[in-house]
């Protein structure tokens, strides 16, 4: 994510600044121009790269700071507040209300991800107790109805479009009036893209709005479209009552700045970034924590939340109480890869420890340890339930291998390279849990008591732990994991 970047770049430029014994005129000014540099590359607009700064030279009044005060904690604090009012427009999308049904409008140019995005953000909805329903009125792509309908099948949304209607304000208003019969409460329209701004895409976008009168209206940006960003923006924000943004296309080679932008352009919220093309490559986009995962400065709710969402909390005494006692099976082995690939991508995850920037996962790297934790997945689904509950390696005999390797499509050396990870894992787990007391269900406190930096360190791979900043580094980090919570979300986080 080339967004990585960009926080890697502000993330050195403010270091380089921490660094320096005598924090004067001339460092700041060579930080803000790393920074100003770093931006403009990115394809944020001009005109807000150079408000930032000004503002930020306002603040900082280098002159006017007694001797006590901490320069450097001020002049980060006062980048962190202006990258945070860049994305912030200062007021909040529309609330949907569970069981109250709402109309939700997608608009946005052709190409920009937005029949794809309407399911994700249906799905996303779905998961979280709603019951939402997809409606095409896109009758200006050859495909869009087809496209949706596959996409809605998928996902088990129930869909309306129609392949002999020209009409898209009549298919709009009848599939509005079908799910609302329905009792769906979230309902989602597709709108007609173009491939460029046009009074025709403008003028249907309006009739199909009035129509449908609309709860909400999402502005859906590709984020590679650069510094045409925000006139492009700016063009729907005129015609239609645009209340919020999703980003596109986040995972690519996309610079992502003039998509930001767009912000400044709607004053409407980011709401959503997509980061891929499969249907959980959807993130919530929260300002200060993306900022602060931006500048490396961690997200330690977020990550906690996301360790929540997979391993339940109250199920952790019991899998530490079982790994203290030696029980490690493969069936433990496959549930903890399960949960590192439900957590999402790893740069991501990575990104939500203070002090650890994204960048920090090596290019390629992420993608080779999903592919491998899938890989032994899939043998494991070729064991029995004796082999994947035994705690005995020795059970794994030569032919039992053969006949795991023939089930699975793998090689026999590939099944031996995951006994040698299976038998690898519990040694590193006995390190970390030596003289710490395992809690009871329910106090988790204690497990907050007993961990220290010198127990993580011997559970995290060493080149893992030097880009951390080696052992100060980890203690560092520590100290900010202040709460039981985030203690265990740490923990969790860590099973490799």
């Amino acid at each position: 994510m080339v967004l990585a970047q960009l926080g890697g770049s502000i993330s050195r430029a403010l270091q380089q600044m921490s660094n320096a014994t005598i924090i004067d005129e001339k460092v700041l000014n060579e930080c803000l121009n790393e920074i100003t540099r770093a931006l403009l590359q990115a394809d944020v607009q001009f005109k807000l790269v150079r408000d930032m700064t000004t503002n930020i030279k306002k603040i900082v009044n280098l002159d006017d700071l007694a001797a006590g005060h901490n320069k450097r904690r001020i002049i980060q604090q006062a980048v962190f507040n202006e990258l945070c009012k860049i994305l912030d427009p200062g007021k909040p999308a529309f609330t949907l209300k569970k069981g109250k049904p709402s109309v939700v409008m997608f608009v946005g140019l052709q190409g920009s991800g937005k029949t794809t995005t309407c399911t994700k953000y249906a799905y996303h909805h779905q998961k979280k107790g709603w019951k939402p329903a997809l409606v095409c009125a896109d009758t200006f792509r050859a495909g869009a109805f087809d496209q949706l309908k596959q996409n809605a099948t998928k996902a088990k949304i129930p869909f309306y479009g129609s392949y002999t209607e020209s009409d898209p304000v009549k298919i709009a208003v009848d599939g509005v009036e079908t799910f609302m019969k329905e009792n769906c409460d979230l309902i989602i329209v597709d709108t007609s893209g173009r491939h460029k701004q046009e009074a025709a895409l403008f003028e249907e976008m309006r009739q199909v709005s009035e129509a449908t009168k609309p709860d909400l209206v999402i502005f859906v940006m590709d984020s590679s479209i650069g510094q045409a960003a925000f006139d492009q923006a700016q063009a729907f924000r005129q015609s239609v009552a645009v209340g919020a943004v999703i980003i596109t296309k986040m995972d690519g080679h996309a610079k992502g700045g003039g998509a930001l932008s767009a912000v400044a352009a709607t004053k409407s919220p980011v709401i959503f970034i997509g980061t891929g093309e499969h249907m959980d490559e959807f993130e919530v986009f929260d300002v200060k924590p993306f900022v602060s995962r931006l500048l490396g400065m961690g997200d330690l709710s977020g990550l906690v939340n996301k360790i929540q969402d997979v391993v339940p909390m109250d199920q952790l005494p019991e899998l530490l109480q079982k790994l203290s006692e030696g029980q490690f099976t493969f069936r433990i082995m496959y549930e903890q890869f399960q949960n590192m690939l439900k957590m999402g991508p790893l740069e991501q995850v990575f990104s939500m420890l203070p002090g650890v920037s994204s960048e920090m996962m090596p290019q390629g790297r992420e993608k080779e340890s999903q592919a491998k934790f899938k890989r032994y997945m899939t043998m494991m689904d070729s064991m029995t339930d004796e082999e994947l509950d035994s705690t005995n390696p020795k059970i794994m005999t030569e032919s039992r291998i053969m006949r795991i390797a023939r089930g699975s499509g793998r090689l026999v050396h590939e099944v031996m390279e995951m006994l040698e990870e299976y038998k690898r894992l519990p040694k590193k787990f006995s390190k970390m849990m030596k003289g710490l007391r395992i809690p009871k269900k329910g106090d988790m406190s204690s497990l907050s008591r007993n961990m220290n930096a010198q127990n993580m360190s011997k559970f995290l791979p060493p080149d893992m732990l030097k880009q951390m900043g080696g052992m100060g580094g980890l203690q560092n980090i520590m100290k900010h994991m202040g709460s039981a919570k985030d203690m265990m979300g740490m923990f969790g986080g860590g099973g490799e």
